[in-house]
């Protein structure tokens, strides 16, 4: 078996006999990977807490047939405030669960390492209610879905845009919506991030705007990923 080094962070945890847990993460060099912790369930376990999920680790692992076997892990960066804030720790659960479907086993994307991390840094540091949906629009252009969001896809009117279908391609005006409906103010929120502009949006967008986003973005992506996600709930019960 060879033996390799890389960092990434926990995306789920699960049982495995009685002492030990397969880790999902998703890392810089080797995307998403599943690796077993032997004895980490025991309360003498050399891992404990450093394999919860939102950890970001440094580890060694063992590459296996079927499933990796970690030997090594240290805290490469901790999170002072997302286990400890519920609000960000349901963002950040959602983001988890976002990388967890959008990513193939064995298929390394640094991009996609960047945005997960650079998202859970500012989302731990800030609790800024616009990390979320503009983490899920840049991941959304990372899976090669850029939606129009500044004139009707249909006919091309920039004024009386009611809502955003991502199978027709972006907003649609008042005669042809079609999908969710969406604001000027959320439009706009969406606009700045497409256009490169995250840290003006995250400066700028108020939080009445940044939920009304955050709850379409999740939308969007469950509407890519034709699936609902789990963590996702508090959302949608919430507003």
């Amino acid at each position: 078996m060879a033996l390799y080094r890389d960092q990434g962070v926990v995306l789920r945890t699960h049982k495995l006999g009685e002492a030990d847990r397969i880790i999902t993460l998703f890392t810089a060099g080797h995307g998403r990977i599943r690796a077993v912790a032997k004895g980490i369930r025991r309360t003498k376990s050399r891992f404990g807490a450093r394999l919860e999920p939102m950890s970001w680790v440094n580890g060694q692992f063992y590459e296996g047939r079927n499933l990796d076997i970690v030997t090594q892990v240290e805290t490469a960066h901790r999170f002072e405030h997302l286990r400890t804030d519920p609000e960000r720790l349901h963002r950040a659960a959602v983001m988890l669960e976002s990388i967890e479907h959008t990513t193939q086993e064995g298929g390394p994307d640094r991009s996609i390492f960047n945005l997960l991390t650079g998202a859970l840094r500012e989302l731990d540091r800030t609790g800024n209610h616009s990390v979320l949906p503009a983490f899920v629009a840049k991941l959304l252009m990372l899976e090669g879905i850029q939606p129009q969001v500044d004139e009707c896809v249909h006919c091309g009117r920039t004024e009386g845009i009611t809502s955003i279908n991502l199978h027709q391609g972006g907003v649609l005006c008042r005669e042809h919506r079609s999908g969710q409906p969406i604001s000027d103010e959320v439009r706009v929120a969406l606009s700045l991030v497409f256009a490169g502009e995250v840290r003006k949006m995250l400066e700028q967008t108020d939080s009445r705007v940044a939920d009304e986003t955050e709850l379409l973005a999740i939308q969007l992506l469950e509407q890519h990923l034709e699936r609902r996600l789990k963590s996702a709930g508090v959302f949608r019960t919430a507003l």
